[in-house]
């Protein structure tokens, strides 16, 4: 059949400052899908977005587009509303471990599609994973008869779920585009909008171990990704959240699942529960359940039940013991102080080089491996006193990790001007 439109055309458009008409991203989105518009061609297109942008009915549209690519989901049906939430990821950012089952406690569902680490950033999949027997696939019937019964699900997202954000995140990731914020922001709203849960909370992360390090950009993804929820009926809100200083005391796989169960407990680390209750609230009101206090759930033991059927449902066991890395290393506190500054950037490339995330999408992951801090910015420490400790099953890789964490940290004598700052820097939407 003839097309309606040709790659070079629309480049071209784009490439001079133009804006794509509806036809032309209707168009190039299913024609790269369909393998007519190759790889090459879509680069360039790309990198034109880059540099030229697109405005907010463009984005609008390419995100509608990547939708109509693939299937919807449908969770009208459910007895209860839905809520879900994405972060843009960071350094210990296993906050999506206590909160599906929390919020699910409060009596909304949380179908919770995530994905796997890359680079310095965990992946909620790969943590989940150090769960003897857990599984992540699940097919649409198993997500929704899990989201019934138990009120939470977290797996990963089906192949038919907007294919052509797949390919195209591929693409992006190798041709220098990943930070074009029209497609950051339809990448993930495609996504969270085919999957059709009712309200959505988006943890924008900003810092140096954030995607974002910038708060400007931050804000404009995050303003970006609500209007488009907003435009596709879906009550969304972001919070800008900080991620200079890594999130509670872990970054890895299966030491974040066991601070997750702590938090789960009752206990945790002060800023994981903060951020946790924080997003609940959110996804509470979203999905208009604000007669309940999700706190109280932690207090109860209602949340932790809601962990352990969820785990249990995915064939994981939540009891058994989580894997612990064979070697490790300490890094004592070359003086005595104050920890004024751990820098997430630093402890997540430790954690990644350590075996804890993967530089290709291929690559395996320890379970093990990863980074435990002894001291966050506040503490005082003392002179020879452990720091951090570093976990590995293969101790060739301590060399790299310590290299990484090189200028990764301040100790101050006098840590009377340290200011923590908020975690929550600002709340966007309705």
């Amino acid at each position: 059949m003839a097309e309606q439109h040709d790659a070079v055309e629309v480049i071209t458009t784009k490439r001079d400052g133009g804006r794509l008409s509806d036809s032309m991203v209707d168009w190039v989105v299913d024609a790269y899908t369909r393998g007519v518009v190759a790889d090459e061609q879509m680069s360039a297109l790309a990198m034109a977005i880059l540099l030229n942008g697109m405005d907010r009915d463009e984005i609008a549209r390419w995100t509608a587009a990547m939708i109509a690519s693939g299937e919807r989901m449908d969770f009208s049906g459910l007895s209860r509303p839905t809520a879900d939430k994405h972060s843009t990821g960071g350094v210990g950012d296993k906050i999506t471990l206590p909160l599906a089952p929390l919020v699910a406690a409060c009596g909304v569902a949380v179908p919770q599609l995530s994905g796997r680490g890359l680079g310095h950033t965990g992946g909620t999949l790969d943590k989940l994973e150090a769960i003897p027997g857990w599984r992540a696939a699940l097919s649409n019937a198993e997500m929704l008869a899990q989201l019934e019964s138990v009120g939470a699900v977290i797996c990963a997202a089906g192949d038919e779920l907007a294919p052509a954000d797949k390919k195209l995140y591929a693409l992006r990731d190798v041709t220098g585009t990943v930070e074009a914020i029209p497609l950051i922001a339809s990448s993930i709203m495609s996504k969270k909008i085919a999957e059709g849960t009712g309200s959505l909370v988006l943890d924008v992360k900003c810092g140096t171990g954030a995607f974002m390090k910038d708060e400007d950009d931050a804000r404009e993804l995050a303003e970006t990704m609500v209007a488009l929820g907003t435009d596709a009926g879906v009550h969304t809100v972001a919070l800008l959240t900080a991620m200079s200083t890594p999130l509670g005391l872990t970054a890895g796989n299966a030491v974040e699942v066991e601070e997750s169960v702590e938090v789960l407990a009752g206990g945790g680390p002060a800023d994981v529960v903060e951020l946790t209750l924080a997003l609940a609230r959110e996804m509470l009101a979203g999905a208009g359940k604000d007669d309940v206090d999700p706190a109280d759930k932690l207090a109860d033991g209602s949340a932790m039940d809601v962990w352990k059927a969820m785990i249990r449902a995915q064939d994981g066991d939540p009891d058994a013991s989580l894997p612990v890395a064979r070697e490790s290393h300490v890094v004592n506190a070359p003086t005595s102080g104050v920890l004024t500054r751990l820098d997430a950037l630093a402890v997540g490339t430790a954690a990644w080089r350590l075996g804890a995330g993967r530089s290709r999408k291929e690559d395996p992951v320890q379970a093990g491996a990863g980074v435990r801090w002894h001291a966050r910015p506040g503490d005082s420490v003392e002179e020879g006193e452990p720091l951090l400790t570093l976990l590995t099953d293969e101790p060739e890789r301590f060399d790299r990790a310590l290299a990484a964490l090189e200028g990764g940290y301040d100790i101050e004598p006098d840590g009377s001007a340290y200011d923590p700052g908020s975690i929550v820097i600002d709340r966007i939407g309705s």
